[in-house]
């Protein structure tokens, strides 16, 4: 286990408010894209189209950078992919003038995903990898919790700043300042000196073979598999009630920047509860109950949203929503954290980072052209009733539901 610095709260926060200003640009850019081809083509499957990109990539390249942050300096990782994602913004900025047609810009915004979500998934695992290098063990779950609240209230701000630039201003006036954020965090996260990280990899072994090992570690831990393996699951039944939300909005309430807004605005709010929840309380003293909690609730308040046809409702449910989520998503990367060897955390978060993207690119790649020929209220009922039962079928697996001192004491 990596030796925790003394000064360790000081650097986790200087590391938290890095990662924080570059989710900010990114997470405005990220608006600003999705919302410009909703508007733009009000069509799943483009928003499909537009998923793919950019998450496609990152499905690829986290099962490598997932064994590069086990073997490179995180902290290097990091400042790279932050800057590739940067240049690339800034070519799209400086090329979007001379652009004229239509499908041309669409077709620029995915090109550019295409680069942003190979970033992404290098930064990613490292950026997860990076936090138990930092905080004790005993501290996990109240610092994860305080992160997403941090997190939350960043992405609370990010939608209302994205519609206030889309309206006054236009969607090059969102790349220069995700540009500006990035050059912001590159130089905060240069501040830090993280403790030195042990491996257990040899340097002449090739990538891939630690590719290979992470696999193999993952095959032979149940825990973590059937981990992954939900959390997977939760991600693919999510994508309707989720990622699909924009879509429902403008076309049963009306669609507007604004509208969008208020929505992404009230999760969010949802969201930095549930960290704030988490911070103070710490989560049940079983994670796996913490966990199977936000995922059942997730379920439930999905298939409230499909139910109702009334907005302030819908809004109050999209609250309790970002409430469950973060439950279910700081439980996840909690567990993962103390239940896996330190030598294999990237490779695992790299998996993690893997089981995200490419479940999400199969929900939308399925779900957004399904979207446009079944009533989209009906799937988020239905995906929202099959995540329930998926929380309950985990939660009777004693095997998996137990602590690890519990199944001690079982073999004792």
């Amino acid at each position: 286990m990596e030796q925790i610095d003394t000064n360790w709260k000081r650097k986790t926060v200087l590391f938290f408010i890095s990662q924080g200003v570059t989710l900010f640009g990114s997470m405005l850019v990220q608006f600003a894209i999705v919302w410009y081809v909703t508007l733009k083509t009000t069509s799943g499957a483009w928003i499909a189209a537009l998923t793919v990109c950019s998450f496609l990539p990152q499905t690829l390249i986290s099962f490598v950078s997932g064994a590069w942050a086990d073997r490179y300096s995180k902290k290097m990782l990091i400042i790279v992919s932050d800057a590739i994602i940067a240049a690339a913004t800034l070519a799209l900025a400086l090329l979007f003038p001379l652009i004229r047609e239509d499908n041309t810009v669409l077709i620029a915004l995915l090109v550019t995903s295409v680069i942003r979500s190979i970033g992404a998934g290098v930064q990613l695992p490292a950026v997860n990898a990076t936090t138990p290098l930092l905080v004790p063990e005993e501290h996990l779950m109240r610092v994860n919790g305080i992160n997403a609240t941090l997190q939350s209230i960043i992405q609370f701000a990010t939608p209302a700043a994205a519609a206030a630039i889309l309206t006054l201003g236009t969607l090059r006036s969102t790349l220069f300042i995700d540009i500006a954020t990035a050059a912001v965090g590159i130089g905060l996260l240069s501040c830090i000196l993280l403790p030195k990280q042990q491996s257990t990899t040899q340097e002449q072994q090739p990538v891939l073979s630690d590719v290979k090992s992470g696999l193999n570690y993952i095959r032979t831990e149940g825990f973590l598999a059937k981990l992954l393996l939900l959390y997977g699951l939760f991600i693919l039944l999510s994508v309707p009630g989720g990622f699909l939300a924009a879509l429902l909005v403008t076309r049963v309430y009306g669609g507007s920047y604004w509208y969008l807004t208020i929505v992404e605005l009230v999760g969010f709010a949802g969201m930095a509860a549930g960290g704030l929840l988490l911070g103070v309380w710490g989560g049940f003293s079983n994670r796996v109950k913490t966990l199977l909690f936000g995922v059942g609730f997730c379920g439930l308040f999905t298939v409230g949203l499909g139910a109702i046809n009334n907005f302030v409702i819908y809004l109050a449910i999209m609250l309790l929503l970002g409430v469950a989520i973060t439950l279910a998503q700081t439980a996840i990367t909690t567990l993962i954290q103390e239940r896996a060897e330190p030598a294999m955390h990237g490779r695992v978060f790299g998996l993690m980072g893997a089981m995200y993207s490419g479940f999400l690119l199969i929900g939308m790649s399925l779900f957004g052209p399904l979207a446009d020929k079944v009533s989209l209220p009906l799937l988020m009922i239905i995906t929202g009733g099959v995540l329930v039962a998926v929380a309950i079928v985990y939660r009777l697996n004693q095997r998996f539901y137990k602590k690890p001192e519990q199944d001690q004491s079982a073999v004792g």
